[in-house]
């Protein structure tokens, strides 16, 4: 049987000033991309190539990007509550636009971003 994930918290609300190289994996489809501690995963993973991805305001209050992250650690910007709620919040669902990773990530889509990712070629 399989180790169960680690259960993740935000490391905190502090953008990295050290750059590291992270892996991100999308739970639903299997893919990963690499992603430096000082970018979004949102910028990683628009510049990963896959067409379609919504990026929105790139600021936290468009509310297109939402994720929930399964495992890993991260730092985070402030996000509207209007897309995330504190307790959406507290069940690690968060906008890619505004976490920054501290070690590889774990992400599950939510919302609008699930259109474009599960869309057939």
């Amino acid at each position: 049987m399989p180790a169960p994930m680690p259960m993740l918290r935000p490391v905190s609300n502090d953008v990295p000033t050290t750059t590291e190289r992270h892996q991100v994996l999308i739970d639903e489809t299997g893919e990963s991309f690499g992603c430096a501690s000082t970018e979004s995963a949102l910028h990683a993973l628009a510049r990963s190539g896959r067409k379609g991805i919504p990026v929105g305001c790139r600021g936290g209050g468009c509310g297109v990007c939402k994720v929930q992250v399964l495992a890993g650690s991260y730092s985070k910007r402030a996000m509207s509550r209007c897309h995330v709620s504190e307790a959406e919040e507290a069940c690690q669902q968060v906008l890619a636009c505004c976490i920054y990773p501290h070690s590889d990530l774990k992400l599950r889509v939510l919302g609008k971003m699930q259109k474009a990712l599960f869309r057939k070629p």
